[in-house]
């Protein structure tokens, strides 16, 4: 084997096999649970040598299967519920797998991209990749925060490259799957599909309905940046993957209504029309939320662009409107099971 995807058949994993076929590979070990069988859409379209249940993976590495057959690893596996409150599980799942790939990887000598969050910034108001700025608000969070603490310990020493990327807000093909999980421009052009409306939250932490602000980051840019750490072997670090830039999520919304009215030949609304018309309505803002949103992330791309990568980031309005046309054309990609 060449390259190992753990998560392969979830939302980024997939993308990042998909990336890797388009530039010509497919020797690739694609790992993953499929508890959930029809996760195997994602990678239907995509070519690889072998798939792996997570659970032997783990097995086989520890026993030394692997030695000498692999080139790179990308860890994209791990419960991405936030809500999760069995920590037990999220800490097995999240911390104590990534330790294991994280040994085998430094042992080997080979690179290690993973997987981290923006969630290590809890309800901090400034996202730089700095210890003093991380503080989880959940199981989850803590998961993604304790094994970048080993990474940062472990760089030093390391003779090969390990990076991790803070994920701020990710949306776009193959997240169907991830119900509550997937991201609001998935939830909100089913909304409007189904509806004919979306339905951001009230208003929280002084923010006014809708205007709560995240930094919504297209999957097709998180692969770009998987990419480009993947042809420079010699940057290692945790870095924040985000657009820069935060947006509310009224204009998410607002781009999925345009998107699909643009379809239907109609014409594109404002935030006040939209509102006027009842395109958008607000939701009760969820009592097991309270104390554990951020309502407010913008990541720090400092790092990320001191290290070389020079691509400018797809805005909500452009990047959530190439989505929903994705979804409208391939009916299959919006349907949740």
């Amino acid at each position: 084997m060449h390259y190992v995807v753990t998560g392969a058949a979830g939302f980024i994993g997939s993308n990042l096999v998909r990336a890797l076929n388009a530039r010509g590979e497919g020797n690739i070990l694609a790992v993953d649970e499929l508890q959930r069988g029809d996760k195997f859409r994602n990678l239907a379209q995509c070519e690889i040598a072998d798939f792996m249940d997570k659970d032997e993976f783990r097995t086989r590495l520890a026993a030394g299967d692997f030695d000498g057959s692999i080139d790179a690893v990308f860890h994209e596996g791990a419960c991405s519920d936030t809500m999760e409150s069995d920590g037990r599980f999220m800490m097995e799942n999240n911390y104590r797998y990534s330790l294991a790939v994280l040994d085998f990887c430094l042992d080997e000598g080979i690179p290690m991209l993973y997987a981290s969050s923006a969630a290590v910034y809890g309800a901090s108001t400034t996202f730089r990749e700095e210890r003093k700025h991380e503080a989880p608000l959940n199981v989850y969070g803590y998961s993604k925060f304790l094994f970048d603490q080993v990474v940062r310990r472990r760089l030093p020493d390391a003779n090969s490259q390990v990076a991790g990327f803070r994920y701020f807000n990710v949306y776009g093909p193959n997240e169907w799957h991830k119900g509550r999980m997937a991201s609001v421009a998935w939830h909100f052009f089913n909304q409007f599909q189904t509806q004919g409306r979306v339905r951001p939250f009230m208003g929280s932490g002084g923010y006014g309905d809708g205007e709560q602000r995240r930094d919504f980051v297209s999957v097709e840019d998180v692969v770009k940046v998987n990419m480009h750490f993947l042809d420079t072997p010699e940057r290692s670090g945790i870095f924040n993957v985000g657009t820069g830039r935060a947006q509310s999520f009224n204009d998410v919304a607002l781009a999925a209504i345009n998107a699909c009215r643009r379809e239907k030949t109609e014409p594109a609304v404002s935030l006040d029309e939209a509102r006027q018309q009842g395109l958008i309505e607000y939701a009760d803002f969820p009592e097991a939320l309270k104390g554990k949103y951020q309502n407010f992330t913008q990541a720090d791309v400092g790092a990320l662009r001191r290290a070389g990568y020079t691509e400018q980031f797809l805005p909500v309005e452009e990047g959530v409107g190439r989505y929903c046309r994705q979804l409208l054309s391939e009916p299959m990609m919006a349907a949740g099971g």
